[in-house]
């Protein structure tokens, strides 16, 4: 059951921190298996830059937390980072700082967002735990398979995915079609339509041209456009339209 603002139930604050504190230590660990040069295709980027991203992100995240602006020149500066002899331990520190800088954040913290959520503190929070866990998908595909996610987190990115990111505007797919989303693994049904001024999603076991079945790890693997054990049947052109769909801050 998910709440008004896409909120698992059970996925609070904490919940979120320790997805967080695990997620960056097992990026860590698959970037320094695959090697800086090894090859991120979901992403288009290599191992070295996919873990510059991140390291930056978290930077720009905490300098927000922990300042209560918008930490403009932080955001500027993420994709920089140090060689690749510092890279690895640069990008520790900064996963370390974030999570220190949340812990250490007011319930009543007032900063900027960008997403719907029960205040600041739980949006970065969990954005960020969702942001390192893509990532360390993204880290271990360089190499080998990547480990699935807990029913529960990835039930709860699902959720963050249709009610965030996919109902920007910007997100709009034109031509009217719905998709099923069937975890079969306890998770919610989803009913994602399209023909909108936004993406609409509603839990829901409705009729559906397109229906995406598997675990909810792979169904948020595929809702991120990675690569994903998730079968596709019916109309798959339609499941095709979703891979227009990109996360972007702001």
């Amino acid at each position: 059951m998910s709440l008004g603002s896409g909120f698992i139930v059970g996925m609070d604050v904490e919940t979120h921190l320790e997805q967080l504190a695990a997620e960056g230590e097992w990026l860590a660990d698959a970037a320094g298996r695959a090697g800086w040069d090894a090859p991120v295709a979901a992403c288009r980027w290599d191992v070295r830059t996919l873990v510059t991203h991140v390291g930056g992100v978290h930077r720009w995240a905490a300098g927000i937390v922990g300042t209560g602006t918008r930490a403009e020149e932080l955001a500027r500066a993420v994709g920089t980072g140090p060689g690749d002899d510092e890279l690895l331990d640069w990008f520790r520190a900064g996963h370390a700082a974030l999570l220190s800088t949340l812990r250490a954040a007011p319930p009543d913290l007032d900063c900027f967002t960008f997403l719907p959520a029960p205040s600041p503190r739980a949006f970065w929070a969990r954005r960020q735990a969702h942001e390192t866990a893509m990532h360390r998908a993204d880290a271990e595909s360089a190499s080998g398979a990547i480990t699935p996610f807990d029913a529960a987190f990835a039930q709860d990115g699902i959720a963050e995915m249709l009610h965030g990111f996919a109902q920007r505007r910007s997100n709009a797919i034109a031509a009217a079609a719905t998709i099923g989303l069937r975890p079969d693994d306890g998770g919610n049904p989803w009913l994602v339509t399209f023909g909108g001024e936004r993406i609409g999603a509603v839990e829901s076991d409705g009729d559906a041209v397109t229906v995406v079945a598997g675990s909810s790890s792979d169904i948020y693997l595929w809702l991120w456009n990675r690569p994903s054990a998730a079968e596709v049947t019916g109309d798959t052109d339609v499941g095709k339209q979703w891979r227009t769909v990109r996360v972007r801050w702001g």
